[in-house]
């Protein structure tokens, strides 16, 4: 089904598999129903494994509950992987995830490997997953809409992690006190691209690199004049784009967005069979058009796609990689088991 922006809930509800708790049975510690914050915002669970810790929040500033929307889940999940560590100027890089429609955060976060993907690319950056509409086929993106939303989101999210509980479970991953929002990378799936294109039009933050997995449904004009703005600047400060298409709306808005990218001066890379474009020419191209074979479903994850983005993004890395060992030539898939 074509993700479209409000569409009727009761007529598109999708019985979706519960993925769930099963994947975080390496359970080895908790906090239940933490008291609320000032703000309201409070961590709800945590849950540690042997990647990193993931917490349960529900934000005052979370998508939802929004005014006119049907939906009024707050739940925002975050992952820290162990091998996080404080930047010197106390800021924390963030890769927010929107996921599609008939889904959820935890079950994207499951389904789609997210807390493996960042864990295994090294990143030194945390996972925000926040909740959209629930197990519905509508892109509403709640108060992510109204300007500054995202901002607050994100910037709530590492207030309401400032708390002994998450300390004690993180460790020496744990967020530095009166962390500052760092480098943002944004990633959608499928009906997520609202969202990611309303945090690149008005969330009131820097957002460095964004990431489609067959998402580029509607909302062109903001991710072309998103990564115009940026065209021309060093690494660290440009806007950088990724969009991975199969056959249908997302590859005609694709290549449209692509050929207007090229006019403006752009510095594009195409990949028509996956997996010819070197890891070099992943890295260095400002925008990335990629058309993958894989099942819609499985864009994201099922070789490594979001990895692979991260590996090849901006983002400070404080553990060595062999990734760029082979980055010329056409670069290995590796399909996830």
């Amino acid at each position: 089904m074509t993700p479209r922006h409000r569409i009727s809930r009761r007529s598109l509800l999708a019985a979706v598999p519960f993925f769930g708790l099963a994947a975080l049975a390496s359970t080895h510690a908790r906090a239940e129903g933490l008291p609320p914050s000032p703000s309201g915002s409070r961590v709800v669970r945590l849950v540690t494994d042997a990647r990193g810790i993931t917490a349960t929040l529900e934000l005052e500033h979370a998508p939802f509950p929004s005014s006119g929307a049907g939906y009024g889940d707050p739940t925002v999940l975050v992952f820290i992987p162990h091998h996080h560590r404080v930047a010197r100027d106390s800021s924390v890089s963030t890769v927010v995830h929107f996921h599609g429609h008939n889904s959820s955060a935890e079950r994207a976060t499951v389904a789609h490997q997210l807390r493996e993907q960042l864990f295994e690319s090294k990143q030194n950056a945390i996972l925000v997953v926040p909740q959209l509409a629930v197990n519905a086929a509508d892109s509403a993106a709640g108060k992510l809409e109204v300007p500054g939303g995202f901002a607050r989101m994100v910037e709530c999210a590492l207030r309401t992690l400032d708390v002994a509980a998450v300390r004690a479970a993180a460790g020496p991953a744990a967020l530095p006190p009166n962390a500052s929002v760092g480098r943002v990378c944004v990633s959608a799936h499928s009906g997520g691209y609202h969202a990611a294109a309303c945090a690149l039009r008005v969330g009131g933050l820097a957002v460095q690199e964004a990431y489609l997995f067959d998402a580029l449904y509607a909302d062109v004009d903001v991710f072309r004049d998103w990564v115009i703005a940026g065209h021309g600047k060093p690494m660290s400060a440009r806007h950088k784009l990724v969009s991975y298409f199969t056959a249908g709306r997302t590859e005609g808005n694709t290549h449209a967005l692509f050929a207007e990218l090229e006019r403006s001066g752009v510095i594009c890379a195409h990949e028509q069979i996956e997996g010819t474009l070197s890891r070099e020419e992943l890295t260095r191209a400002e925008a990335v058009s990629i058309r993958t074979q894989l099942a819609h479903g499985s864009v994201t994850s099922e070789l490594n796609n979001l990895r692979d983005c991260l590996y090849a993004s901006a983002l400070r890395r404080n553990l060595r990689s062999s990734w760029f060992e082979a980055k010329h030539g056409a670069r290995p898939l590796e399909r996830r088991r």
